[in-house]
């Protein structure tokens, strides 16, 4: 618990009303996105610029204060979740666009920048920011920049990573580190890629330098139905194998399917038990030429139905079914808990059979939405919190889904982070020497350990725990934040 005389401190740094501690004020902070996981902070503060989040960062570092940085708390694994006895830090005012160049086609924002409103920004000039997660219209620059975020159209034009240029952080003590340059490429350590998806556990990112792209001169969306969901899924792999690199290639199953097409009304076909959406884009003749061979693989692989949309109108209400399926899936039950783990595309339909047995298994339904093209899956698994049980059931579901990941080569997470809610499955995917060197990095930077403490990264002797009791076929709780 902190001290009022530390509260009093922040009060002295922020306008009055930039400091919460009422109870009332502090409910809204105490989850991300995964609501599953849950905890009120002591106190939030919300800095209206980079001067006072260096003061408050130099505060907590003198009184041994730790610091969990947030964004819109559109994260999906417990990252952002508050530590008791420590400040919870939203970045939510610093939602300035501070310079666009056209010409070098950059933007400057500060980190509570919706995604989205980069785009927006910019569109005068024919140009948008690629990245777009499902979240995009709520999600803020630098919570994508901590978690790496990705989105739809990841596969052609990749994730937070690819497309951000230039950092301005700060370390818990205050020291202003500028990670990247105006250039392309800078000297160096990469600590550009070492900050992207560090979740918050480095530095809290203050500004962040954006690279933009021309908005295509066409793009195209085929829509196409499966009677197997394991077809759909070698679709996947035999689009790619015919040379055409789609901006965006996702799945859904039946399940998720029915449920989009209930709130959305995208018209998808509801008879399938799979539908795949692939967008190309570019110049209109090569978007010509890719749709034609995208139709021929798609037949090819056994599609019983092929749709191209034949409007802009028509691709954005395709797309809007996609978007808005983790809401949609939503009203299919009281709660679900959505998973994200990444494969190598040929893996996909092995995977999607597996997940179907392990469904059964478990006695919990599973909606699977998924950027299929670059193998990260999102299956949603369907339970009732208010079911003695059944969460841990279903966390214990989404574990497996997880491991299968690594087992076959893939990762434990895609997009959405670590944050708490995998935790115990870094330690399938890590050996020691590979988790020693993470604690190495983190010190490096915070060897006090107060930049978002518990998260991410597991310790040595969990992970030993977390391998004894999986030999025994049990499951290791999550672990308990620590406190300060």
């Amino acid at each position: 618990m902190l001290s009022p005389a530390f509260i009093t401190q922040l009060r002295r740094l922020l306008p009055e009303h930039c400091v919460l501690n009422e109870r009332e004020d502090l409910l809204p902070f105490e989850s991300d996105g995964l609501a599953a996981y849950r905890n009120t902070p002591d106190v939030v503060v919300l800095p209206e610029n980079e001067a006072q989040v260096t003061a408050i960062l130099q505060l907590c570092h003198r009184h041994k204060v730790a610091v969990v940085a947030r964004g819109a708390g559109t994260g999906l694994a417990a990252g952002a979740l508050p530590v008791d006895g420590a400040v919870l830090l939203v970045l939510a005012k610093l939602n300035r666009i501070k310079a666009i160049d056209p010409l070098a086609r950059t933007a400057v924002v500060e980190p509570g920048v919706r995604n989205l409103a980069i785009s927006e920004a910019v569109a005068a000039h024919g140009l948008y920011y690629a990245p777009d997660p499902s979240s995009q219209i709520a999600c803020s620059i630098g919570g994508n920049v901590a978690e790496n975020s990705g989105g739809v159209h990841c596969l052609k034009y990749g994730l937070t990573v690819h497309n951000i240029q230039k950092l301005r952080a700060w370390t818990i003590d205050g020291q202003l580190l500028e990670i990247g340059n105006e250039s392309l490429d800078a000297p160096g350590y990469d600590l550009l890629a070492l900050l992207t998806g560090s979740e918050g556990m480095l530095a809290v990112i203050t500004e962040v330098t954006v690279k933009l792209l021309p908005r295509p001169e066409r793009a195209q969306v085929v829509l196409a139905a499966f009677d197997d969901v394991a077809k759909a899924g070698a679709a996947v792999g035999n689009i790619i194998a015919a040379g055409v690199i789609p901006a965006g290639l996702e799945m859904m199953d039946r399940l998720a399917i029915q449920a989009a097409e209930a709130f959305v009304h995208a018209g998808y076909p509801l008879d399938c038990e799979a539908l795949l959406l692939c967008e190309v884009d570019g110049v209109n003749e090569e978007v010509s030429a890719d749709i034609y061979t995208v139709r021929a693989v798609l037949e090819a692989s056994g599609a019983t139905e092929i749709r191209t949309a034949d409007s802009e109108e028509q691709r954005l209400k395709f797309w809007a079914g996609r978007k808005a399926a983790f809401p949609a899936v939503g009203r299919l039950a009281p709660d679900y808990y959505c998973m994200d783990g990444t494969i190598p595309r040929a893996q996909l339909p092995h995977v999607l059979n597996r997940i179907r047995e392990m469904s059964a298994e478990f006695g919990l339904a599973v909606a699977n939405v998924f950027h299929a093209g670059d193998g990260n899956l999102h299956p949603l698994i369907l339970f009732d919190a208010n079911q003695p049980g059944e969460l841990a059931k279903a966390e214990q579901f989404g574990g497996r889904i997880l491991e299968l990941c690594v087992d076959v080569g893939g990762t434990i997470t895609g997009e959405h982070g670590v944050g708490l809610e995998k935790i115990n499955q870094m330690c399938a995917q890590f050996a020691t020497p590979e988790l020693v060197r993470f604690h190495d990095v983190k010190a490096a930077f915070d060897p006090e350990k107060l930049l978002n403490p518990g998260k991410a990264v597991p310790e040595l002797h969990r992970c030993a725990e977390w391998g004894a009791m999986h030999i025994r076929g049990g499951q290791l709780p999550h672990p308990e934040l620590p406190r300060f």
